[in-house]
């Protein structure tokens, strides 16, 4: 019954948390981990302040629960053999991403730990499903959506998860940081609580958010979901981001019928540009469709600048950009429609655009802000 160190990174929450349910399965005693590495201090200013909210609201709802949430600062591989020396852990368990950069880190650890003799697991549950366990029978991956939908509908998705009725303490909790001192929204300046005002940030927030939308305007998300003025998105994303709700959860609450639907294919698109990633990583960096690569893109100037600060004056781009730098997010249209302005009228790359709603997005995603700009650009997977 050596204690177990479960390392939580993008599923922050209890419910829907097949990592957790596992180890909490197991009887033994848990040290709940948050690291902040390169991939927690390499963020964007308004992405980092959120990250800093969400780890904040987690460890209240693990002391609500009996637990701690212990921080560490430093790479991820230091920080997690200097836990396992001072707690006698035996085991590592975390839930898996994607990211390029990611994987790799994640493979060093997992084979530096099992070299050590300490049990290494990862787990799924950023995704409705992993991104190798969709594959057509002509190729290795999906490159089109409607065929990769196709393809989820088939396999299914596995239902949620409980969160666990007990998880076991150690004898002796380790030391841990402050999360204070981390300083995760000092990028932001006086911008932090402009941000606050419209964040819904934790595990509870996301849940009653995901009610409000089944009590109402997913009947209407079909047809409605892309007027920007109409109150008919779910507003998920933010949450989804830190996994502080589960997707499997959100996609098997979904009603029948057309509205259910158009919003189970939106999580789809979601699972899309994760398998997109993972299989073409240059898909964060460089153009996905390589007859791209010599495409003559303009670079800095003062219309991008001009773009930035929202005073291209195209009323609906001004709106957006203007949005989405008081609110941290924006409206999925919007999105498209700041980025055609940027990528077609001004002939400016898709990077300086992709770079800029990381700094200013809470619910920036590597794998959808990339393969976002993409599509619109042209550059991206688009049939």
């Amino acid at each position: 019954m050596t204690p177990l160190i479960v390392w939580f990174r993008r599923d922050l929450r209890l419910d829907d948390n097949p990592m957790l349910a596992a180890a909490a399965a197991t009887g033994r005693p848990l040290i709940p981990v948050f690291v902040a590495d390169a991939s927690v201090t390499g963020l964007g200013a308004a992405a980092r302040w959120r990250m800093g909210q969400a780890v904040e609201s987690f460890a209240q709802r693990l002391a609500g629960q009996g637990a701690r949430l212990i921080l560490r600062r430093g790479p991820a591989l230091t920080a997690l053999l200097d836990l396992v020396r001072e707690t006698g852990a035996q085991g590592v368990w975390w839930g898996r991403l994607y990211e390029p950069q990611t994987r790799d880190r994640d493979r060093l650890i997992k084979d530096t730990l099992r070299t050590l003799g300490i049990e290494a697991r990862s787990f799924a549950g950023h995704t409705l499903a992993e991104p190798w366990e969709l594959r057509p029978a002509s190729g290795q991956f999906y490159k089109v959506f409607t065929p990769f939908w196709r393809a989820l509908q088939g396999l299914g998705v596995a239902p949620p998860v409980p969160a666990p009725a007990r998880l076991t303490p150690p004898a002796e909790w380790p030391g841990s940081e402050d999360l204070a001192s981390w300083r995760l929204g000092a990028a932001m300046n006086r911008g932090a609580p402009v941000l606050a005002r419209y964040a819904e940030t934790g595990e509870v927030r996301a849940q009653d958010r995901l009610a409000r939308f089944l009590a109402g305007p997913v009947a209407r998300y079909a047809t409605e979901r892309d007027f920007p003025a109409l109150p008919a998105t779910s507003g998920l994303s933010e949450n989804l981001t830190y996994g502080e709700i589960g997707p499997r959860r959100v996609w098997h609450a979904a009603p029948q019928g057309a509205g259910g639907e158009t919003f189970r294919k939106e999580l789809a698109w979601r699972d899309f540009a994760h398998h997109l990633m993972f299989h073409t990583p240059h898909l964060l960096t460089e153009a996905w469709r390589p007859e791209w690569a010599g495409f003559p893109w303009q670079g800095e100037s003062d219309a991008t600048e001009t773009w930035r600060r929202a005073r291209t004056g195209v009323t609906l781009v001004d709106a957006g950009l203007r949005q989405m730098y008081v609110t941290g997010t924006l409206h999925n249209r919007v999105r498209m429609v700041v980025a055609s302005y940027l990528t077609k009228n001004l002939i400016s790359h898709w990077k300086i655009g992709m770079d800029w709603f990381a700094d200013c997005l809470t619910d920036w995603d590597p794998a959808s802000n990339a393969m976002g700009w993409q599509w619109v650009a042209g550059s991206g997977p688009d049939a």
